[in-house]
């Protein structure tokens, strides 16, 4: 899991690198891209839900890798919403993605601060601890789909 990590943050270091124009040779493959970040972050943050809301049997291991993915997945998908992504393929990004700019980068930044929260929490072992940074990441994770997402 931690080799799979560290191929999740050296993809972010050469994404972030480059222009976001740069990344994707047509805006369908950002769109693919965020939505692939988006899809398995989804994924492993179900997963602490289970954990959380005691569907499944509390593992402090599994707890802690599924949420340093989790954390590392959450800085990815936002190259993927450049200029030209908001109708080159089916979507659920509002068009308030590229008109609110500002809003929508804050609340990735909002986001990223509070899976990085999630992963030491994970990191303690302790549930309790796992299912206060669990509750903030679902509600930072709500309000972006709220404002930015269409159902």
């Amino acid at each position: 899991m931690k080799a799979i990590a560290s191929l999740v943050v050296a993809a972010a270091a050469v994404t972030l690198a480059a222009p976001a124009s740069a990344q994707f040779a047509k805006p369908e493959d950002a769109i693919k891209y965020r939505q692939s970040a988006l899809f398995v972050m989804g994924q492993h943050f179900s997963r602490l839900g289970a954990m959380a809301n005691g569907r499944v049997p509390f593992d402090a291991k599994a707890a802690a890798d599924n949420a340093e993915v989790v954390a590392d997945m959450s800085k990815l998908p936002w190259a993927g919403f450049a200029p030209g992504t908001d109708k080159a393929a089916p979507t659920k990004a509002k068009p308030e993605v590229w008109a609110e700019q500002a809003k929508f980068k804050d609340y990735n930044e909002k986001l990223v601060a509070e899976t990085t929260k999630l992963a030491a929490a994970a990191k303690t072992g302790n549930l309790d601890n796992l299912k206060v940074a669990f509750s903030a990441t679902a509600g930072a994770c709500k309000t972006c789909h709220d404002a930015f997402r269409s159902q």
